[in-house]
C-alpha cells in the first residue's frame, strides 16, 4: 500500500520533548480522514548534531594552508547555495537530475519491492526531499523518513513538506555532516529494516579512498537485512561533463563563487569574490571532474589571523565529481561490504541508480 497523499491543517505546538537549545522542535497536528491509523500528533523534531563552527573552521584553514588549497565541497550549501543548487538541477546541460529521476520514475516498483514494506529510509544530503517523493508514493507502508543535511534551513522547510505530505510517515530530521559518523535516532529501531538513499551521484565528490569508507560506514548503519539506494554517475563524453559543469547561463559558476560569500560570512575572512573565475575541467585519468577557484590576481586573503597568499592564476580546488564505470563501482561497493543486488541505467548509459546489499 502505497503512503497516503493529503494536505493536513497545520497547527504548530512547542512540545518539550528535547532541551531547546539543541533542537528546533514543531508539533504537527493531523485532521485526515485519509489517515485513521496516524496519533493525534505526529511531532516533528530537528535534532542538531552538528558539525561544530571550530571544527570546519579549522577544515577550512587546513585546506587553505596546503600547497595546492582547497575548500570543502560542504561548505557550498549555505541557504543560497542551496538554493543555485536546486537551479543547476533544472538547467538543460546538467542532465545528472533529470536522468537519475526518469531512471527512478520508470522503475519505482521494482525498486520498492526490492526495499519492502515498513522500512526507515535514511536519506543522506537530503536537500529539497525531491526524489523521496517517488518512494514514498510507492512503497509499502513505510516506517519513517529520517533526512540528513547541513543546511539547517532547507532541511527543516523540505522535512515540514515531507510530514504534510505524509501524514502517516515518521519524520525526523537531522542536521549532520553525514561524512562523519553518526547514530541514527531510534525512530527507526523498530522499523523492518533501514535503506539509505543516496542520490545525485554525490557519492563522486568523496575520493576514492574516502568512498569505500564512507560506504563500509552506511553498510554498518543499515545492517545485514538493510540496503542502499544509490544514484552513481557514469563515465562518458567529456564535452557531456564538460557543458554540464559550465553550464551558459552561468549558474555553477555563481554556485562556485558563492562559496567563498559563504566563507567569508560563517568565519569572517575577506576572499573578494570579484577577484576569482570558476573553472572546471574533466580529468580522464583520474575519471573525475575538477571544479576550482582561480585567483585572478597576486593577492592575500585572510581569516583570524592567517593571511594565505594567491598568485594569479592559482587554484583552489572546491569540488571533485568521480564517475565511474559499472563495473569499477561494484569493485568499490564490494571492498566496502556490499553487494549490488539490482542496477537500472538510462538508455544512453549515462546514469545509474543501484540497490545494494551487505555481503
Amino acid at each position: 500500500m502505497s503512503a497516503v497523499h493529503s494536505s493536513p491543517a497545520v497547527d504548530r505546538e512547542r512540545r518539550p520533548a528535547y532541551p531547546v537549545d539543541s533542537r528546533v522542535i514543531l508539533g504537527w497536528k493531523s485532521n485526515s480522514l485519509r489517515a485513521p491509523a496516524a496519533p493525534p500528533f505526529a511531532a516533528i523534531h530537528l535534532e542538531v548534531m552538528g558539525p561544530q563552527l571550530d571544527d570546519l573552521r579549522d577544515e577550512v584553514l587546513r585546506g587553505l594552508a596546503k600547497p595546492a588549497k582547497e575548500l570543502p565541497c560542504k561548505l557550498f550549501y549555505d541557504q543560497r547555495g542551496s538554493a543555485l543548487f536546486d537551479q543547476i538541477c533544472t538547467l538543460d546541460e546538467y542532465y545528472l537530475t533529470r536522468t537519475e529521476t526518469a531512471i527512478m520514475q520508470q522503475n519505482a516498483v521494482e525498486i520498492a519491492d526490492l526495499i519492502g514494506a515498513r522500512c526507515a529510509l535514511i536519506e543522506y544530503g537530503s536537500g529539497s526531499s525531491s526524489k523521496i517523493r517517488i518512494l514514498l508514493d510507492h512503497l509499502r507502508e513505510p516506517h519513517s523518513y529520517i533526512p540528513i543535511d547541513l543546511s539547517k534551513d532547507q532541511l527543516l522547510q523540505s522535512a515540514t513538506a515531507i510530514a504534510a505530505a505524509y501524514p502517516r510517515l515518521k519524520v525526523l530530521p537531522l542536521c549532520a555532516d553525514y561524512t562523519q559518523p553518526f547514530v541514527p535516532p531510534s525512530i527507526a529501531e523498530d522499523a523492518a529494516r533501514r535503506v539509505a538513499f543516496f542520490p545525485g551521484s554525490t557519492i563522486g565528490n568523496f575520493h576514492l579512498h574516502e568512498a569505500e569508507g564512507f560506504l563500509r560506514r552506511v553498510r554498518e548503519l543499515v545492517g545485514r537485512e538493510g540496503g542502499l539506494l544509490i544514484g552513481v554517475d557514469l563515465k562518458k563524453d567529456p564535452g557531456l561533463l564538460h557543458a554540464a559543469y559550465n553550464d551558459s547561463a552561468g549558474i555553477t559558476a555563481e554556485f562556485n563563487l558563492n562559496i567563498l560569500a559563504h566563507v567569508n560570512t560563517r568565519f569572517g575572512s575577506d576572499f573578494h569574490l570579484d577577484q576569482f573565475a570558476h573553472r572546471a575541467l574533466y580529468d580522464e585519468q583520474l575519471g573525475r571532474i575538477e571544479m576550482h577557484l582561480i585567483s585572478l590576481s597576486d593577492q592575500l586573503v585572510q581569516l583570524d589571523d592567517t593571511k594565505f597568499a594567491l598568485e594569479a592564476g592559482e587554484p583552489i580546488l572546491t569540488e571533485v565529481s568521480y564517475k565511474y564505470d559499472l563495473d569499477q563501482f561494484a569493485t568499490l561497493a564490494e571492498q566496502a561490504g556490499l553487494g549490488v543486488r539490482r542496477l537500472w541505467t538510462d538508455s544512453a548509459q549515462l546514469f545509474s541508480v543501484q540497490y545494494l546489499v551487505a555481503r
